[in-house]
């Protein structure tokens, strides 16, 4: 049965538009296009973004979070994408107000689209032996190489991982091509999703094999870093920005992406500031879900006043102790897996929440659908 709903005079909805309001079950975005108000469905199909704090461009408005757009007279996204729509309500301008029209004149409509592998289980083979990634954080022209001292003794870890049997995977940040985080989370915790939402609509970044090494393939994970300035390189914080959107599925979805999994960290450089670069790293992967190992970081600094950087390479090169360093790091870090994995079961069991950062959000609104397969 259709009723109509006295939302306010012209004048005084043509000062808030556009704006939301709740009708019965529907939230509803009413805008003001072409000297006449129109009303559609609030929520985007893609990740229930808002879309009365769009901006509009033309009749379409585009989605605060991740960019859809929607025409506000039909309801369909542009074309070539006009086979998504969301609800169209009815709008009539009467002598005492304006007035919609609830249930919508046209339903939502949502195309199913493939979901992104990502989302799939991994699940590892029986007896498969265990796995080592490798991370490597400096950046370097590969026209003109130079020695890195995190490189080098990350090396040695995967040296030592090949002679104790497991597979290993090397990741060099400066190899991939990938954009900074886009500030998704700052819009609204619901727009920083999993998968990234960056990956998901650029199939040309290359942060992928990232998020598949972390969440789907390691055991143990070993993150090499320079010191710069005090702080781990810029190209461990353009990655762990992205990452925001595993630790994120924590606190909107009580989701834990990562589990059993274990992290150690190497950190060189020519300035001390080791222990807190090493806290800080340890704060965020262990926010991520992972553990450590005793003693879970190698380091090696020669100081605030050591500016002479060939000494600093020379002296990592023919050190025996950092190299047996290296080996023992990764030894710590497979062995303590092992154990770990001999016990899943038992570690496997419900999480009470709390303590963990921030608080579960309630799931955006979700509108009456029509699926198109």
């Amino acid at each position: 049965m259709a009723t109509w709903h006295r939302l306010g005079d012209r004048a005084e909805l043509s000062q808030r538009v556009p704006f939301a309001v709740k009708l019965e079950r529907w939230s509803v975005a009413v805008f003001l296009y072409d000297g006449r108000f129109r009303a559609i469905g609030n929520t985007c199909n893609h990740k229930g973004g808002p879309l009365s704090e769009g901006r509009l461009h033309g009749e379409f408005v585009m989605c605060p979070w991740h960019a859809w757009e929607y025409s506000v007279i039909t309801g369909k996204g542009p074309e070539g994408y006009d086979e998504e729509q969301v609800p169209v309500f009815a709008v009539e301008e009467r002598d005492d107000g304006v007035y919609v029209q609830t249930p919508p004149t046209m339903p939502r409509k949502l195309i199913k689209h493939m979901p992104s592998h990502l989302l799939a289980e991994h699940a590892k083979p029986a007896g498969a032996p265990p796995r080592v990634l490798a991370i490597s954080t400096t950046a370097m022209d590969d026209v003109n190489p130079r020695y890195s001292t995190s490189d080098a003794l990350l090396e040695h870890t995967l040296d030592q991982a090949k002679r104790r049997g497991a597979d290993t995977q090397h990741i060099k940040l400066r190899d991939l091509k990938f954009r900074h985080c886009e500030g998704n989370y700052s819009k609204a915790a619901h727009a920083c999703t999993w998968p990234c939402a960056i990956t998901e609509r650029d199939p040309e970044d290359q942060l992928t094999a990232v998020y598949e090494g972390l969440v789907h393939w390691a055991d143990v994970v070993i993150i090499g870093t320079p010191i710069r300035w005090g702080n781990a390189s810029s190209l461990y914080y353009k990655m762990i920005e992205r990452l925001n959107c595993v630790q994120n599925q924590v606190t909107i979805r009580n989701t834990v992406l990562i589990k059993n999994k274990v992290a150690a960290f190497i950190i060189t450089g020519g300035q001390d500031n080791i222990q807190a670069v090493a806290g800080s790293m340890f704060t965020f992967w262990a926010e991520l879900g992972f553990v450590f190992p005793p003693f879970p970081f190698i380091a090696h600094s020669r100081g605030w006043d050591a500016e002479d950087m060939q000494n600093n390479v020379r002296q990592v090169k023919m050190s025996d102790t950092l190299r047996e360093a290296s080996y023992e790091l990764l030894d710590r870090a497979l062995d303590f897996w092992t154990i770990i994995d001999q016990h899943k079961a038992e570690l496997d069991r419900p999480m009470e929440r709390a303590g963990r950062k921030a608080n579960t959000l309630p799931e955006p609104e979700e509108a009456e659908e029509e699926v198109i397969a």
